[in-house]
Protein backbone atom coordinates (compact mmCIF):
# COMPACT_ATOMS: atom_id res chain seq x y z
CA UNK A 1 0.00 0.00 0.00
CA UNK A 2 1.62 3.28 -1.14
CA UNK A 3 1.97 6.12 1.17
CA UNK A 4 1.15 9.00 -1.04
CA UNK A 5 1.84 12.41 0.73
CA UNK A 6 1.73 14.55 -2.13
CA UNK A 7 -0.87 13.80 -5.32
CA UNK A 8 -0.68 16.73 -8.33
CA UNK A 9 -3.38 16.09 -10.75
CA UNK A 10 -3.98 17.96 -13.97
CA UNK A 11 -1.91 20.78 -13.07
CA UNK A 12 -1.83 23.71 -15.64
CA UNK A 13 -0.59 27.67 -15.33
CA UNK A 14 -1.50 29.86 -17.56
CA UNK A 15 0.10 33.44 -17.96
CA UNK A 16 -0.49 36.53 -20.30
CA UNK A 17 2.14 37.98 -21.71
CA UNK A 18 2.93 41.50 -22.79
CA UNK A 19 2.81 44.62 -19.87
CA UNK A 20 -0.56 43.62 -18.19
CA UNK A 21 0.46 40.29 -16.48
CA UNK A 22 -2.76 38.43 -14.95
CA UNK A 23 -4.83 39.68 -17.77
CA UNK A 24 -7.73 43.00 -18.26
CA UNK A 25 -11.17 43.60 -16.64
CA UNK A 26 -12.69 42.43 -20.09
CA UNK A 27 -11.39 39.07 -19.78
CA UNK A 28 -12.64 38.84 -15.89
CA UNK A 29 -15.49 39.94 -16.39
CA UNK A 30 -15.58 37.61 -19.64
CA UNK A 31 -14.47 34.45 -17.27
CA UNK A 32 -17.09 35.27 -14.98
CA UNK A 33 -19.29 35.23 -17.41
CA UNK A 34 -18.88 31.94 -18.40
CA UNK A 35 -18.50 30.86 -15.31
CA UNK A 36 -21.80 32.02 -13.84
CA UNK A 37 -23.75 29.70 -17.40
CA UNK A 38 -21.59 26.71 -16.42
CA UNK A 39 -19.43 27.11 -19.07
CA UNK A 40 -15.61 26.03 -19.99
CA UNK A 41 -13.17 29.39 -19.09
CA UNK A 42 -13.09 30.70 -22.67
CA UNK A 43 -9.11 31.36 -22.28
CA UNK A 44 -8.07 28.11 -21.52
CA UNK A 45 -8.40 26.84 -25.09
CA UNK A 46 -5.75 29.53 -26.24
CA UNK A 47 -2.02 29.90 -25.66
CA UNK A 48 1.28 29.22 -26.78
CA UNK A 49 3.36 26.19 -25.16
CA UNK A 50 5.79 27.22 -23.04
CA UNK A 51 9.15 27.62 -25.02
CA UNK A 52 11.34 30.67 -24.51
CA UNK A 53 13.19 30.35 -28.26
CA UNK A 54 9.59 30.60 -30.01
CA UNK A 55 8.08 33.78 -31.01
CA UNK A 56 4.93 34.16 -29.07
CA UNK A 57 1.81 34.26 -31.78
CA UNK A 58 -1.05 34.26 -28.66
CA UNK A 59 -1.33 36.90 -25.69
CA UNK A 60 -0.99 33.77 -23.33
CA UNK A 61 1.31 30.84 -22.51
CA UNK A 62 1.01 27.94 -20.56
CA UNK A 63 4.06 28.17 -18.11
CA UNK A 64 2.55 24.16 -17.19
CA UNK A 65 -0.20 22.03 -19.09
CA UNK A 66 -1.38 19.00 -17.64
CA UNK A 67 1.14 17.90 -14.92
CA UNK A 68 0.46 14.82 -12.76
CA UNK A 69 2.73 13.00 -10.32
CA UNK A 70 2.72 11.24 -7.05
CA UNK A 71 5.29 11.34 -4.48
CA UNK A 72 5.47 8.62 -1.59
CA UNK A 73 6.52 9.61 1.51
CA UNK A 74 10.26 9.70 2.23
CA UNK A 75 11.28 10.05 -1.45
CA UNK A 76 13.87 12.68 -2.48
CA UNK A 77 12.52 13.79 -6.25
CA UNK A 78 15.34 16.01 -8.69
CA UNK A 79 13.04 17.85 -10.89
CA UNK A 80 15.44 19.06 -14.16
CA UNK A 81 15.08 20.67 -16.94
CA UNK A 82 16.54 23.94 -18.89
CA UNK A 83 15.58 27.62 -17.93
CA UNK A 84 11.87 27.93 -18.38
CA UNK A 85 10.86 24.87 -18.59
CA UNK A 86 8.33 25.37 -15.77
CA UNK A 87 10.27 23.99 -13.06
CA UNK A 88 10.20 27.44 -10.66
CA UNK A 89 6.44 27.50 -11.66
CA UNK A 90 5.72 23.97 -10.41
CA UNK A 91 7.25 24.63 -6.76
CA UNK A 92 5.44 28.05 -6.18
CA UNK A 93 2.14 26.15 -7.38
CA UNK A 94 3.32 23.33 -4.85
CA UNK A 95 4.35 25.76 -2.37
CA UNK A 96 1.25 27.75 -2.42
CA UNK A 97 2.69 30.74 -3.64
CA UNK A 98 0.08 31.41 -6.58
CA UNK A 99 -2.53 29.03 -7.39
CA UNK A 100 -2.59 26.64 -10.91
CA UNK A 101 -5.15 27.66 -13.66
CA UNK A 102 -6.16 24.17 -13.72
CA UNK A 103 -6.12 21.39 -11.64
CA UNK A 104 -5.62 20.43 -7.95
CA UNK A 105 -2.57 19.27 -5.41
CA UNK A 106 -3.48 17.24 -2.48
CA UNK A 107 -1.05 17.07 0.77
CA UNK A 108 -0.40 15.38 3.82
CA UNK A 109 1.64 17.49 5.65
CA UNK A 110 3.19 20.42 6.32
CA UNK A 111 5.26 22.32 3.57
CA UNK A 112 8.27 24.10 3.71
CA UNK A 113 9.95 26.05 0.84
CA UNK A 114 13.20 27.74 0.09
CA UNK A 115 12.42 29.36 -3.59
CA UNK A 116 14.94 32.24 -3.28
CA UNK A 117 17.23 34.33 -1.40
CA UNK A 118 15.28 35.93 1.22
CA UNK A 119 11.96 34.00 0.85
CA UNK A 120 9.33 34.46 3.89
CA UNK A 121 12.40 36.39 5.72
CA UNK A 122 11.34 40.28 6.80
CA UNK A 123 14.59 42.13 6.37
CA UNK A 124 14.41 44.96 9.26
CA UNK A 125 13.69 41.57 11.65
CA UNK A 126 16.78 39.86 13.34
CA UNK A 127 17.87 36.34 12.35
CA UNK A 128 16.43 34.95 15.76
CA UNK A 129 13.29 36.84 15.13
CA UNK A 130 13.17 35.48 11.64
CA UNK A 131 13.63 31.59 12.77
CA UNK A 132 10.26 32.46 15.00
CA UNK A 133 8.70 33.94 12.18
CA UNK A 134 9.17 31.39 9.87
CA UNK A 135 8.40 28.49 12.40
CA UNK A 136 4.74 30.26 13.23
CA UNK A 137 4.30 30.49 9.36
CA UNK A 138 4.89 26.60 9.60
CA UNK A 139 2.62 25.94 12.03
CA UNK A 140 4.96 25.42 15.27
CA UNK A 141 4.49 26.78 18.79
CA UNK A 142 6.95 28.79 20.10
CA UNK A 143 7.78 25.94 22.47
CA UNK A 144 8.62 23.74 19.43
CA UNK A 145 10.60 26.26 17.69
CA UNK A 146 12.90 27.16 21.07
CA UNK A 147 13.67 23.84 21.14
CA UNK A 148 15.28 23.61 17.81
CA UNK A 149 16.73 27.54 18.13
CA UNK A 150 20.42 26.38 18.97
CA UNK A 151 20.61 23.20 16.23
CA UNK A 152 19.63 26.17 13.69
CA UNK A 153 22.10 28.89 14.36
CA UNK A 154 24.36 26.52 14.80
CA UNK A 155 23.97 24.70 11.24
CA UNK A 156 23.61 27.99 9.63
CA UNK A 157 26.87 29.22 10.91
CA UNK A 158 25.56 32.62 11.65
CA UNK A 159 26.14 32.49 15.85
CA UNK A 160 27.82 36.06 14.96
CA UNK A 161 25.49 38.00 13.32
CA UNK A 162 22.24 35.95 15.13
CA UNK A 163 20.74 39.22 16.45
CA UNK A 164 21.67 41.49 13.47
CA UNK A 165 18.52 42.54 10.95
CA UNK A 166 18.93 40.11 7.87
CA UNK A 167 18.97 43.15 5.76
CA UNK A 168 22.47 43.26 6.51
CA UNK A 169 23.26 39.75 5.56
CA UNK A 170 24.85 38.32 2.73
CA UNK A 171 23.43 36.47 0.19
CA UNK A 172 24.83 33.24 1.43
CA UNK A 173 24.38 34.15 5.05
CA UNK A 174 20.70 34.78 4.10
CA UNK A 175 20.80 31.18 2.43
CA UNK A 176 22.22 29.06 5.36
CA UNK A 177 19.67 31.24 7.70
CA UNK A 178 17.03 30.06 5.63
CA UNK A 179 18.00 26.50 4.85
CA UNK A 180 18.57 25.77 8.42
CA UNK A 181 15.00 26.67 9.22
CA UNK A 182 13.51 24.95 6.34
CA UNK A 183 15.14 21.82 7.44
CA UNK A 184 15.04 21.62 11.42
CA UNK A 185 11.43 23.26 11.90
CA UNK A 186 10.51 19.62 10.19
CA UNK A 187 7.76 19.89 7.70
CA UNK A 188 6.61 17.00 6.01
CA UNK A 189 7.59 18.31 2.61
CA UNK A 190 10.24 20.34 2.24
CA UNK A 191 10.92 22.22 -1.13
CA UNK A 192 14.53 23.26 -2.76
CA UNK A 193 15.15 25.45 -5.36
CA UNK A 194 18.06 26.53 -7.24
CA UNK A 195 18.76 28.62 -4.33
CA UNK A 196 21.45 26.58 -2.60
CA UNK A 197 23.87 27.15 -5.07
CA UNK A 198 24.19 30.47 -3.84
CA UNK A 199 26.12 29.17 -1.03
CA UNK A 200 29.91 28.08 -1.55
CA UNK A 201 30.97 24.56 -1.64
CA UNK A 202 31.57 24.13 1.74
CA UNK A 203 28.05 24.96 2.63
CA UNK A 204 26.20 22.78 -0.33
CA UNK A 205 27.64 19.83 1.10
CA UNK A 206 26.61 20.41 4.50
CA UNK A 207 23.09 20.76 3.30
CA UNK A 208 23.21 18.44 1.01
CA UNK A 209 24.12 15.96 3.61
CA UNK A 210 21.12 17.07 6.14
CA UNK A 211 18.29 16.80 3.03
CA UNK A 212 19.63 13.02 2.89
CA UNK A 213 19.34 12.34 6.66
CA UNK A 214 16.33 13.79 7.13
CA UNK A 215 14.73 11.72 4.18
CA UNK A 216 16.54 8.81 5.61
CA UNK A 217 15.82 8.84 9.60
CA UNK A 218 12.99 11.21 9.59
CA UNK A 219 10.96 10.15 6.57
CA UNK A 220 10.34 13.47 5.16
CA UNK A 221 9.80 14.50 1.66
CA UNK A 222 12.14 16.45 -0.06
CA UNK A 223 11.63 18.11 -3.95
CA UNK A 224 14.64 19.38 -4.98
CA UNK A 225 15.67 21.71 -8.26
CA UNK A 226 19.04 22.10 -9.22
CA UNK A 227 21.33 22.52 -12.62
CA UNK A 228 24.17 20.83 -11.03
CA UNK A 229 23.57 16.86 -12.18
CA UNK A 230 26.40 15.86 -9.28
CA UNK A 231 24.08 17.09 -6.43
CA UNK A 232 21.19 15.60 -8.10
CA UNK A 233 22.25 12.20 -8.53
CA UNK A 234 23.98 12.41 -5.13
CA UNK A 235 21.02 13.05 -3.05
CA UNK A 236 17.92 11.95 -5.24
CA UNK A 237 16.59 8.68 -6.36
CA UNK A 238 13.97 9.28 -8.98
CA UNK A 239 13.68 12.35 -11.21
CA UNK A 240 11.16 14.50 -13.01
CA UNK A 241 12.22 16.16 -16.34
CA UNK A 242 10.03 19.30 -17.74
CA UNK A 243 10.00 20.17 -21.34
CA UNK A 244 8.35 23.15 -22.35
CA UNK A 245 6.17 22.62 -19.44
CA UNK A 246 5.05 19.15 -19.64
CA UNK A 247 6.85 16.31 -18.02
CA UNK A 248 9.31 14.79 -20.66
CA UNK A 249 10.09 11.98 -18.64
CA UNK A 250 9.03 10.64 -14.75
CA UNK A 251 11.51 7.73 -13.15
CA UNK A 252 14.77 6.45 -11.96
CA UNK A 253 17.43 9.26 -11.48
CA UNK A 254 20.01 8.09 -13.41
CA UNK A 255 17.94 7.53 -16.95
CA UNK A 256 16.23 11.53 -16.15
CA UNK A 257 19.71 12.94 -16.20
CA UNK A 258 20.49 11.25 -19.13
CA UNK A 259 17.39 12.35 -21.22
CA UNK A 260 18.00 16.03 -19.91
CA UNK A 261 21.43 15.70 -20.84
CA UNK A 262 20.82 14.46 -24.36
CA UNK A 263 18.05 16.84 -24.68
CA UNK A 264 20.18 20.44 -23.42
CA UNK A 265 21.41 22.22 -26.64
CA UNK A 266 24.95 21.47 -25.40
CA UNK A 267 27.76 22.69 -28.15
CA UNK A 268 28.91 18.81 -29.50
CA UNK A 269 32.55 19.10 -31.14
CA UNK A 270 33.97 15.82 -31.99
CA UNK A 271 35.88 17.65 -34.87
CA UNK A 272 38.08 20.40 -34.27
CA UNK A 273 40.64 21.55 -37.41
CA UNK A 274 41.24 24.79 -36.06
CA UNK A 275 45.20 25.32 -36.29
CA UNK A 276 45.98 26.56 -32.81
CA UNK A 277 49.28 28.33 -32.44
CA UNK A 278 51.79 28.32 -29.15
CA UNK A 279 55.37 28.90 -28.08
CA UNK A 280 57.38 26.93 -31.23
CA UNK A 281 54.62 24.94 -31.47
CA UNK A 282 51.10 23.86 -33.14
CA UNK A 283 47.90 21.93 -32.65
CA UNK A 284 45.56 20.80 -35.60
CA UNK A 285 43.52 18.32 -36.93
CA UNK A 286 41.93 17.18 -33.53
CA UNK A 287 38.75 14.85 -33.25
CA UNK A 288 37.33 12.25 -31.57
CA UNK A 289 36.24 8.63 -32.98
CA UNK A 290 32.60 8.52 -33.24
CA UNK A 291 29.86 6.46 -34.99
CA UNK A 292 26.81 8.88 -36.51
CA UNK A 293 28.31 11.85 -33.60
CA UNK A 294 26.81 9.20 -30.93
CA UNK A 295 29.05 8.54 -28.12
CA UNK A 296 28.63 5.75 -25.68
CA UNK A 297 29.93 5.03 -22.10
CA UNK A 298 30.74 1.44 -23.55
CA UNK A 299 32.91 2.25 -26.56
CA UNK A 300 36.60 3.39 -26.44
CA UNK A 301 36.95 6.30 -27.07
CA UNK A 302 39.95 7.86 -29.25
CA UNK A 303 41.16 11.40 -29.12
CA UNK A 304 44.02 11.99 -31.97
CA UNK A 305 45.35 15.57 -32.51
CA UNK A 306 48.35 16.83 -35.18
CA UNK A 307 51.33 18.00 -32.93
CA UNK A 308 53.49 20.25 -34.99
CA UNK A 309 57.36 20.81 -33.33
CA UNK A 310 59.51 24.15 -34.63
CA UNK A 311 62.02 24.09 -32.58
CA UNK A 312 64.54 20.86 -31.48
CA UNK A 313 63.87 20.12 -27.85
CA UNK A 314 61.27 17.82 -25.83
CA UNK A 315 57.68 17.90 -25.20
CA UNK A 316 54.51 16.27 -23.70
CA UNK A 317 51.28 16.45 -24.45
CA UNK A 318 48.70 16.90 -21.59
CA UNK A 319 44.89 15.78 -22.29
CA UNK A 320 42.75 16.98 -19.73
CA UNK A 321 39.27 15.34 -19.41
CA UNK A 322 36.01 17.53 -18.05
CA UNK A 323 32.68 16.33 -17.16
CA UNK A 324 29.85 19.10 -16.47
CA UNK A 325 33.04 21.43 -15.39
CA UNK A 326 34.51 19.05 -12.73
CA UNK A 327 38.42 17.72 -13.74
CA UNK A 328 37.88 13.85 -14.43
CA UNK A 329 41.27 12.90 -15.05
CA UNK A 330 44.55 14.41 -17.00
CA UNK A 331 46.75 11.99 -19.09
CA UNK A 332 50.33 12.69 -20.25
CA UNK A 333 52.46 11.59 -23.10
CA UNK A 334 55.60 12.61 -20.67
CA UNK A 335 55.58 8.77 -19.58
CA UNK A 336 55.46 7.16 -23.00
CA UNK A 337 58.22 5.08 -24.09
CA UNK A 338 58.54 7.28 -27.50
CA UNK A 339 58.85 10.86 -26.44
CA UNK A 340 58.13 13.86 -28.40
CA UNK A 341 61.33 15.06 -29.64
CA UNK A 342 62.80 16.94 -32.04
CA UNK A 343 61.37 19.30 -35.27
CA UNK A 344 58.99 17.71 -36.79
CA UNK A 345 54.62 17.13 -36.75
CA UNK A 346 53.26 14.09 -34.94
CA UNK A 347 49.97 12.42 -34.51
CA UNK A 348 49.22 11.98 -31.25
CA UNK A 349 46.42 9.35 -30.20
CA UNK A 350 44.80 9.30 -26.37
CA UNK A 351 43.31 6.15 -25.78
CA UNK A 352 40.17 6.06 -23.29
CA UNK A 353 38.90 2.72 -22.02
CA UNK A 354 35.77 2.09 -22.60
CA UNK A 355 33.20 1.74 -19.27
CA UNK A 356 35.62 4.13 -17.54
CA UNK A 357 33.68 7.27 -18.07
CA UNK A 358 30.21 7.77 -16.84
CA UNK A 359 27.18 9.29 -19.08
CA UNK A 360 26.86 12.90 -19.22
CA UNK A 361 28.43 16.03 -20.91
CA UNK A 362 32.13 16.20 -21.19
CA UNK A 363 34.94 18.29 -22.68
CA UNK A 364 38.46 18.18 -23.08
CA UNK A 365 41.39 20.60 -22.98
CA UNK A 366 44.64 19.79 -24.31
CA UNK A 367 48.22 21.93 -23.73
CA UNK A 368 51.96 21.56 -24.52
CA UNK A 369 54.38 21.48 -22.13
CA UNK A 370 58.05 20.96 -21.82
CA UNK A 371 59.15 17.47 -21.72
CA UNK A 372 62.20 17.62 -19.99
CA UNK A 373 60.18 17.80 -16.53
CA UNK A 374 59.47 21.40 -15.54
CA UNK A 375 56.66 21.37 -17.14
CA UNK A 376 56.77 24.82 -18.81
CA UNK A 377 53.35 25.59 -20.06
CA UNK A 378 53.85 26.75 -24.24
CA UNK A 379 50.08 26.06 -25.30
CA UNK A 380 46.57 25.48 -23.80
CA UNK A 381 43.64 25.24 -25.92
CA UNK A 382 40.20 25.06 -23.55
CA UNK A 383 37.52 22.60 -24.79
CA UNK A 384 38.51 21.76 -28.01
CA UNK A 385 36.76 18.88 -27.92
CA UNK A 386 33.33 18.30 -26.35
CA UNK A 387 30.99 15.55 -26.54
CA UNK A 388 27.63 13.99 -24.47
CA UNK A 389 28.19 10.16 -23.23
CA UNK A 390 25.01 8.10 -23.74
CA UNK A 391 24.72 5.19 -21.17
CA UNK A 392 24.87 2.38 -23.69
CA UNK A 393 22.38 0.43 -20.71
CA UNK A 394 24.71 -2.65 -20.64
CA UNK A 395 25.90 -2.28 -16.71
CA UNK A 396 22.44 -1.76 -15.60
CA UNK A 397 21.25 -4.41 -17.18
CA UNK A 398 21.39 -6.24 -14.00
CA UNK A 399 18.26 -5.04 -11.67
CA UNK A 400 20.24 -5.48 -8.70
CA UNK A 401 23.05 -2.52 -10.10
CA UNK A 402 21.11 0.64 -10.08
CA UNK A 403 23.78 2.84 -11.63
CA UNK A 404 27.31 3.77 -11.10
CA UNK A 405 27.89 6.99 -8.96
CA UNK A 406 31.05 9.22 -9.34
CA UNK A 407 33.24 10.67 -12.45
CA UNK A 408 34.49 7.30 -13.60
CA UNK A 409 34.10 3.70 -13.29
CA UNK A 410 36.76 1.84 -14.50
CA UNK A 411 36.49 -2.03 -14.52
CA UNK A 412 39.24 -2.92 -11.68
CA UNK A 413 41.72 -6.30 -11.66
CA UNK A 414 39.49 -7.96 -8.07
CA UNK A 415 41.29 -10.74 -6.46
CA UNK A 416 39.15 -12.80 -3.94
CA UNK A 417 41.12 -15.89 -1.92
CA UNK A 418 39.44 -18.08 0.63
CA UNK A 419 41.61 -18.67 3.44
CA UNK A 420 42.19 -21.37 5.10
CA UNK A 421 41.92 -21.16 9.33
Amino acid sequence: MKDIILKAENISKQYRLGTVGTGSLVHDLNRWWHQIRGKEDPYLKIGDTNDRSTKAESDYVWALQDINFEIERGEVIGIIGKNGAGKSTLLKILSRVTAPTTGSIKFGGRVASLLEVGTGFNGEMTGRENIYLNGAILGMTKKEITSKLDEIIEFSGCQRYIDTPVKRYSSGMYVRLAFAVAAFLEPEILIIDEVLAVGDAEFQKKAIGKMQDISKSGGRTVLFVSHNMEAVKQLCSRGIVLEHGGVAFDGEISEAISLYLSKENFEQVLVNNTLFVGENCEISNTHMQAENNLVTNGDEILIKTQFKSIVDQNYSVILSVFRESILVFAATSFYHENPISGIGTFEIEFAIPKYLLNPGFHHCNISIVDGTGNFKQYLLVEEILSCNIIDDGFRRGNKYMKGWDGAVSPILRIKCTKCIC
